[in-house]
């Protein structure tokens, strides 16, 4: 099931979704030079990603963590697959969400989503020394508040089928049920077949944030808005008469 639009008109062009891809796109191209000079990106993902065990090891022993990782491993990815599939996730639901957030609004929304999505791995698994990288705690949080905010939505799915592909449109809420599903099903697969960190609760988490906070950033963009427009029509206007040269 590969995600290729919604039927929601734009009211907008949506720049920070596209600006959040190419960083990701851009950190990427970084991560394969850094690994074709032959150095160790194993140490690069764990100085800017987030580690669990170095927050809890820094809060235990009274000091301060470095908090930098827990936005710069928003935009870092450990490979194609998990880089193509995030920026696939983010065009389908964050175009929409930031057109409903607005631009500022979406920039804070999607960094506390992925923030979110970080601190409850961290909570779930504190001692973990295993680097979180990726944005798909932040795109879990954007696809819980499309879901919110679209309920009505269809999303325009492609499935490959042997030797065509079919389009078809699933709910919004039936798709990322599915894909809450696969989610834990192939990191309970990988982790089962190495030692990678099983990270579906940060993704719950992230979705769950998504879930409450949008709805709530989209009430306080309005009240903010409605501020704005009494603000402007309770401000007296100066109007010049231009036969006296005075207002």
């Amino acid at each position: 099931m590969i995600p290729i639009g919604s039927t929601i008109p734009l009211q907008r062009t949506p720049w920070v979704t596209f600006v959040v891809m190419a960083a990701c796109v851009g950190l990427f191209g970084f991560e394969l030079y850094q690994q074709y000079t032959g150095r160790d990106l194993a140490a690069f993902f764990a100085h800017y990603g987030w580690v669990p065990a170095q927050f809890s090891e820094a809060v235990g022993q009274g000091r301060l963590p470095r908090l930098l990782p827990l936005l710069s491993s928003i935009f870092l990815h450990g490979g194609w697959t998990h880089l193509i599939g995030n920026l696939f996730f983010l065009y389908v639901f964050g175009r929409h969400v930031e057109d409903r957030l607005g631009a500022g609004c979406y920039v804070l929304f999607f960094c506390f989503g992925g923030v979110a999505a970080m601190l409850v791995q961290t909570y779930v698994a504190p001692f973990s020394t295993v680097p979180m990288i990726g944005a798909s705690g932040a795109i879990a949080a954007v696809a819980g508040a499309h879901c919110v905010l679209y309920p009505t939505a269809r999303i325009l799915t492609c499935i490959p089928i042997p030797f065509f592909f079919r389009v078809v449109r699933v709910p919004t809420v039936g798709y990322l049920l599915v894909w809450l599903v696969l989610l834990f099903v192939s990191e309970w697969y990988l982790a089962a077949r190495s030692e990678q960190l099983m990270t579906w609760r940060a993704h719950l988490g992230g979705f769950v944030a998504g879930v409450i906070f949008g709805p709530l950033s989209v009430a306080i963009r309005r009240r903010r808005t409605r501020k704005k427009r009494m603000w402007r029509s309770d401000s007296p206007l100066i109007v010049e008469n231009s036969r006296s040269g005075r207002p």
